[in-house]
């Protein structure tokens, strides 16, 4: 039994109660925070973030079976994102301050997160996986759709969470959007 399989294994003999509490906490936040990306509220968003964030999202190959672990770019190999709060704050500040282009006008989005799945829970911090689309439209034409599953962790704050950490995974190999300024 793997590591992750034993943290799982001691969630699940949490009382189903407690479960249930959690995984309501958990998607009520995951809602939340797609909510205020939808309505453009960066600045809230952004306090959902811990100071000690990491946003990485790594660049995804076609591989053949021999190679699935070299599928996905590795940490400190090339990545869309490898962002830590200070970036993730650079980049609320272009968007709040118009001086981003690829946002001008801004694109409208749809943030849908399904498929929540508590992986573990340890001390005040809970891994979960989840499945996400981010639908955008620009302009009058644009569209560009986006598809994934993500491993993100939160800590307990209080009544509520920030997040820690959030690593996305594409299912595409091919990007065919004109820019990556949404996020995720």
């Amino acid at each position: 039994m793997g590591v992750l399989d034993h943290a799982a294994a001691g969630w699940a003999q949490t009382p189903l109660s407690e479960r249930a509490l959690l995984q309501y906490e958990v998607e009520q936040f995951l809602y939340a925070e797609a909510a205020l990306l939808d309505a453009r509220r960066y600045r809230d968003w952004l306090a959902l973030m811990a100071e000690d964030v990491t946003y990485w999202m790594p660049v995804r190959r076609t591989v053949t079976s021999a190679d699935l672990d070299r599928e996905f770019t590795k940490p400190g190999e090339v990545a869309y994102f490898d962002d830590d709060w200070a970036y993730l704050e650079m980049r609320v500040k272009k968007l709040e301050a118009g001086s981003a282009w690829s946002e001008d006008p801004p694109s409208r989005s749809r943030h849908f997160v399904s498929n929540v799945r508590i992986l573990e829970v340890a001390g005040d911090e809970i891994t979960l996986e989840a499945s996400f689309h981010v639908h955008r439209t620009r302009l009058e034409r644009d569209q560009d759709s986006w598809i994934g599953r993500r491993e993100d962790v939160l800590r307990r704050v209080g009544d509520s969470f920030r997040l820690v950490r959030r690593h996305l995974f594409l299912d595409h190999t091919v990007i065919q959007s004109t820019n990556l300024s949404t996020i995720f």
